[in-house]
């Protein structure tokens, strides 16, 4: 533990598993108090560590969410986690898909913003980091509404940005590859040959491996640290190369 988080209140989105548990976990190790949400409350009862707390929440639910907000002191810092990864391109896209997969990976984002912010603007300094993905900046095949919500995420990053960098409040995204989570082992299983299928991921990686969850969440403690404190606005790309 290096402590660039000591005394920092964080609260962490789609904390069960993946991505976002990496980041629980490696904030706590530099020091942070966490809070931990998730809907699935089984797999979140699993996450343990120093100065971690875990609650049940629906992001997408934003009469709960006000009520959780208000009910917390203050938050240091926000990762939006939470996303959901609708497969086709838009002539099989069904406007299930298409609803959901804004209601999830955008309008949450927007809501939980919304309410942690005023917090933040009390405080006079804060740091959201959301969770895009490079599908926002490269057309991957058969990924319509999960690219196109994806993008939507770089101008809500960049105007929350705009809009409180007097407030001495950070917003930045990052951009993962494809990295091994639990979320991906489920899309691979669904394929009729998921051994080709995950042969296939990795070979879209340039650098011929996927990321891992814990790659991203050390670009997440660098943005959520003071060592970022003049970077906002920003999305960052860890994908392997995929974008170049």
């Amino acid at each position: 533990m290096t402590n660039r988080l000591k005394n920092k209140r964080a609260l962490v989105t789609a904390a069960a598993q993946g991505i976002g548990e990496s980041i629980a976990r490696a904030f706590s190790a530099e020091g942070a108090s966490v809070l931990a949400v998730d809907i699935n409350t089984e797999k979140l009862s699993e996450l343990t560590g120093p100065g971690i707390t875990t609650a049940t929440l629906d992001v997408t639910d934003e009469s709960a969410l006000k009520k959780f907000v208000d009910e917390h002191e203050a938050f240091d810092i926000l990762v939006n986690c939470a996303g959901y990864v609708a497969n086709g391109s838009i002539l099989n896209c069904s406007n299930e898909d298409w609803d959901f997969s804004f209601a999830l990976n955008v309008k949450s984002m927007f809501q939980v913003s919304k309410h942690v912010l005023p917090g933040m603007v009390e405080k006079n300094k804060g740091a959201i980091v959301n969770i895009g993905s490079i599908c926002a900046h490269a057309g991957l095949p058969n990924r319509f509404a999960y690219g196109t919500t994806k993008a939507a995420l770089v101008g809500l990053t960049k105007s929350i940005a705009a809009d409180f960098i007097g407030n001495n409040i950070r917003c930045n995204v990052i951009h993962p590859g494809t990295v091994q989570s639990p979320s991906l082992d489920d899309r691979i299983a669904a394929f009729d040959d998921p051994v080709a299928a995950r042969k296939a991921f990795i070979a879209r990686q340039p650098m011929g491996r996927l990321g891992t969850a814990e790659e991203i969440a050390a670009a997440a403690v660098y943005l959520a640290s003071d060592e970022s404190v003049f970077t906002t606005g920003v999305d960052i790309k860890i994908d392997g190369g995929m974008s170049i």
